[in-house]
């Protein structure tokens, strides 16, 4: 196969490319800082031309265009996970969500529950052997784009070539669009002194040897921040950012008592900085391969000591974790934290932790706990009482794992902010909790 030729005889413009979308087709659109910028603007502008073209999508970064008012009649996005820039719209009704867990995404779109008609995507340029990585995105990309009956592929030099499970063919891109332009970039912030207290108190339940599954934001930050003492710590998760590289240079993190991947990282899909991106590309250490072989709770569990590290918008004193909605206003979505909350459950010496503050401040001024005697009116509930583990807050850990309602609503208490303590407490005996 002469990979080369093919690839010159399918170079294109955006707009070109574009021109194959037409009214009724369902249409991938890959998401994290992965987002083919060139080819999604080429067709918002292709948009008053059509109508009802479904784009779906699980979460997308920057710009978004193509959710703005008036553009539900000719562009409607289906998010799989709400992601800042489409929330409004989902809960104004411009735009539909579509629950599941992130390991279960992937199953949508090869067993064609919802079949897609075409899929946008950007990789690294081809190789000597005519392969593009996917790069950044990995997890839900390559089995949308091998789903998909047309794929449309940026071509970017900037997208870092990452390994595992993670190339497609020249020959599978049908429309191959040449662009230039750098990543997106989240820089990880300074740990706030809250985030410290909550760090401190999940770094404490660190083993060792542990393989860890962590996010991004000042939670994940602050557990970082008391990692320093700990050895040989391991990598398994649906994303990491730039926050691990330190700590593998310090010889913290060497994956080498992993039980699944020795040696390597492994994960998703990336979030981070141009020094993320350095660091992953055609670097043997990392690998990135698909959701449904990452965010498995059966391959998870295969790492021992595995252990997760998610976060809640509430928790109620049965241990009901609330993680996707604000009442009933969508939020975020279920994402893998259900997948790993399992995964680490049946992993030997695993631990399944949600972390969250005690309370937290509106614009108003008003404070309120987010441990709660009840979720709110219409809040979904993403891990159940019957899976949670332990829940910590800046004032302490409360292991629920095997035990009763009452234990559980006092074990609650005990870590909620003291503020609120008392409140709580006539709550729970009204409930009969206590």
């Amino acid at each position: 196969m002469n990979w080369s030729k093919i690839y010159e005889q399918r170079l294109t413009t955006a707009e070109n490319a574009v021109k194959m979308i037409r009214s009724g087709m369902r249409v991938f659109l890959t998401g994290n800082f992965s987002v083919p910028q060139v080819v999604l603007k080429a067709l918002v502008e292709r948009a008053p031309d059509l109508e009802d073209v479904e784009i779906v999508q699980v979460l997308t970064v920057g710009n978004a265009d193509y959710v703005k008012p008036g553009m539900e009649k000719h562009l409607r996005v289906n998010t799989l996970f709400i992601s800042d820039n489409v929330r409004s719209a989902v809960n104004e009704g411009r735009a539909d969500f579509t629950p599941c867990h992130l390991s279960q995404i992937p199953r949508l779109f090869s067993e064609e529950v919802i079949p897609l008609d075409a899929a946008l995507i950007q990789v690294s340029p081809p190789d000597e052997h005519g392969f593009c990585s996917y790069g950044v995105e990995v997890g839900v990309t390559k089995t949308a784009a091998q789903s998909a009956s047309v794929v449309i592929a940026e071509i970017n030099p900037n997208m870092p070539r990452t390994l595992g499970d993670a190339f497609i063919h020249i020959s599978k891109i049908q429309y191959a669009i040449p662009v230039d332009y750098k990543l997106p970039e989240l820089a990880m912030g300074e740990p706030t002194e809250l985030s410290k207290k909550i760090g401190q108190n999940v770094a404490a339940l660190i083993d060792n040897g542990a393989t860890l599954q962590m996010g991004i934001g000042a939670i994940p930050d602050g557990v970082l921040y008391y990692l320093r003492d700990k050895r040989h710590l391991g990598i398994h998760t649906e994303l990491f950012s730039d926050g691990v590289i330190g700590l593998y240079e310090a010889g913290i993190i060497t994956n080498e008592r992993k039980t699944l991947h020795p040696g390597k990282m492994v994960a998703g899909f990336l979030l981070g900085t141009q020094r993320l991106y350095d660091f992953v590309d055609n670097n043997p250490v990392v690998e990135l391969h698909p959701t449904e072989y990452i965010n498995d709770p059966f391959i998870i569990a295969q790492n021992e000591k595995m252990t997760s590290i998610n976060s809640a918008i509430e928790v109620d004193l049965t241990g009901q974790v609330c993680a996707d909605s604000i009442g009933s206003r969508m939020y975020s979505g279920t994402g893998g934290q259900v997948d790993f909350v399992r995964g680490a459950a049946r992993s030997k010496g695993g631990k399944a932790i949600i972390a969250l503050p005690s309370s937290v401040t509106n614009s108003k001024g008003e404070t309120f706990s987010r441990i709660v005697s009840t979720l709110k009116n219409g809040a979904g509930v993403v891990t159940t009482r019957n899976d949670v583990q332990y829940i910590v807050t800046e004032f302490g850990v409360a292991e629920l794992r095997g035990k009763s309602i009452r234990q559980r609503a006092r074990a609650l208490i005990d870590i909620a902010h003291p503020d609120q303590r008392a409140q709580l407490e006539e709550e729970a005996i009204r409930l009969k909790f206590l």
